[in-house]
């Protein structure tokens, strides 16, 4: 017997430079500054019925450079400033660059984990971030991607991302208007 349940879409989302200021490394819950617009943009994409799901890399953490526990309390202020409840979930990668790893993005692994474990439907469903890797992620996982000009590198010109955007909320705009077409 097949499940007739409809999957759910979901909108990816870089955390550094697409969702907080880029702290370089953030350990500490109190680097973290909310880009303005942010909550009410995810909040409007959860109200359209998108799942939040933040994807990050945290080399950091394989560096050395800090914990998983620091880095877990730099998650729960991110959760904080944003508004209890609009994310509904978070995968990060720790693997430091230039070692094989699976999740690191381009590499489509944490979107692939999270579609699995929130049944999410990728043909329906979309990544925001700040840098190239994260439109490289979201093709190499069948998603839909927007680029924004938030993080350390602004410059977008070639991008391979579908749409670029100023900021957060200018990327859900674009969600939004996409899924009413």
């Amino acid at each position: 017997m097949t499940s007739t349940r409809a999957k759910s879409r979901a909108v990816f989302i870089d955390r550094d430079g697409t969702i907080m200021h880029d702290a370089d490394y953030c350990s500490d819950p109190k680097q973290v500054q909310i880009f303005e617009g942010a909550a009410a943009a995810l909040s409007r994409l959860k109200k359209a019925g998108y799942k939040i799901i933040v994807i990050t890399n945290q080399s950091g953490i394989g560096r050395g450079f800090f914990t998983e526990k620091q880095y877990r309390a730099v998650e729960a202020e991110v959760a904080r400033q944003v508004g209890d409840d609009l994310i509904d979930a978070t995968y990060f990668c720790p693997d430091p660059p230039r070692e094989p790893s699976k999740c690191r993005k381009p590499a489509p692994g944490m979107i692939l984990e999270a579609a699995r474990d929130h049944d999410v439907d990728l043909g329906h469903s979309f990544l925001i971030g700040d840098k190239e890797i994260d439109a490289e992620c979201a093709h190499n996982a069948g998603v839909r991607a927007i680029r924004v000009r938030t993080g350390f590198d602004k410059m977008t010109d070639g991008s391979c991302a579908d749409w670029v955007a100023e900021d957060l909320p200018a990327g859900a705009e674009i969600i939004l208007k996409a899924t009413n077409e």
